[in-house]
């Protein structure tokens, strides 16, 4: 079949050809800034979540809705490498700008801009090719005590307000929010309380993986009253199929459902995947519909293309005794696992594994379900991991 006329997309945060089993989340979103539009309170929204689930695919969803309702817009990514301040100074100076262009002079705007430069002396943030004008003074007093905690609440105030003052709302949208530092993550979730008490129009649509809901208790108490916390997990087979056969149908292209049951089976449902299987499946077949059989010569080249793409890159940040831990983690099998059996699995005590566990969870790679049990953030990845390391034998005899 013509493979320009493919309509899976597979690749990091690509929107698929259909967005289905999502819509009570949108839904979430849209009244969460309609209501916040009318200066009424409403939680934010934090989506939690395992890779390959479409979190940021629907970050993206939202950030049109944002715009379609009239938000300035403010989208980052979380990562170890660069910190909060200095991801945010630059999207803050833009939006400023733009909102100083809306109308003539605006005293809140011009003091936006003024906390936002004490802001940056103050927590000495380097950010590259920065010019504020040289007749923007910082608001001294504000924002530049150098204490993040302290300093990004006066500084989202000041931006919000100017915000108001122009008739506007903001809308911060930030992904992979679980790698920010417990200290950052302190200081946004006190910045978005303030909003929310003074019921200034900025909100906060953010993503990250299930440690998210943990770390947010720990750093703030009052964090579940603040945020919604919707879990975006697998498709439902209904909604597999339907993010599988939609497409195609527009194409004048079917699945058989022996097909579907196969890709879904193999998938789990986590949309990343389906996109995957759908896309090489399409590529393999020579005519409609695609069988089971395109689905099973497909699944060598997805395989091959998850483990050189999605799974290694993962994987090749690890240290040989962090690959061990996830290796008896697969022999285990792929659900969570008790720390207690992996130790013992590796022959190890319990209590020697904690700094690496914390590296783990740290990387992104684990996260802890409940008390005491260990779980893969990448689904399939237990697999991959039989794969990469094909020999290994627990301690335990397993």
């Amino acid at each position: 079949m013509d493979q320009i006329k493919n309509p899976f997309s597979p690749g990091a945060g690509s929107p698929p050809p259909e967005l289905v089993g999502r819509d009570n989340i949108l839904e979430q979103a849209r009244i969460l800034l309609g209501r916040v539009r009318q200066r009424r309170s409403e939680k934010s929204l934090m989506l939690v979540g395992l890779r390959g689930v479409g979190k940021t695919v629907l970050l993206g969803e939202m950030e049109r809705l944002t715009q379609a309702n009239g938000y300035h817009t403010i989208t980052i990514e979380a990562h170890e490498d660069k910190s909060l301040a200095a991801l945010l100074t630059p999207h803050l100076r833009r939006l400023l700008f733009d909102l100083d262009r809306m109308a003539n002079f605006s005293e809140k705007v011009r003091r936006g801009l003024g906390v936002l430069k004490s802001f940056v002396n103050g927590i000495k943030v380097t950010v590259s090719d920065i010019e504020f004008g040289l007749d923007i003074e910082p608001e001294r007093g504000t924002a530049d005590s150098g204490d993040l905690e302290a300093d990004l609440p006066n500084l989202f105030n000041a931006v919000a307000e100017a915000a108001q003052d122009r008739g506007t709302a903001i809308a911060l949208l930030i992904d992979e929010i679980q790698y920010l530092s417990e200290k950052e993550l302190s200081a946004l979730i006190m910045a978005m309380h303030k909003m929310q008490q003074r019921q200034l129009p900025m909100v906060l649509l953010g993503a990250g993986l299930p440690i998210l809901m943990r770390l947010a208790g720990e750093s703030k108490s009052y964090a579940e009253r603040l945020f919604e916390f919707p879990l975006i997990g697998p498709l439902s087979f209904s909604d597999a199929s339907k993010a599988l056969q939609d497409p195609v149908r527009r194409e004048g292209v079917e699945f058989s459902d022996d097909a579907i049951g196969e890709i879904v089976r193999l998938t789990q449902g986590y949309p990343y995947f389906l996109q995957e299987w759908g896309y090489q499946s399409w590529n393999h077949a020579e005519r409609s519909p695609i069988t089971l059989s395109d689905v099973q010569h497909a699944t060598a080249k997805v395989i091959q293309r998850l483990d050189a793409n999605f799974f290694r890159v993962r994987f090749d940040r690890l240290t040989p005794r962090e690959k061990e831990y996830l290796r008896a983690m697969a022999q285990l099998g792929p659900n969570a696992h008790r720390t207690g059996d992996i130790a013992a699995a590796l022959g190890v005590k319990v209590g020697s594994l904690g700094p690496m566990r914390a590296n783990l969870i740290n990387k992104g790679m684990i996260y802890s379900p409940a008390y005491g049990d260990m779980a893969f953030t990448v689904p399939l990845f237990d697999e991959f991991m039989l794969r990469a390391i094909p020999d290994f034998e627990t301690k335990s005899g397993e």
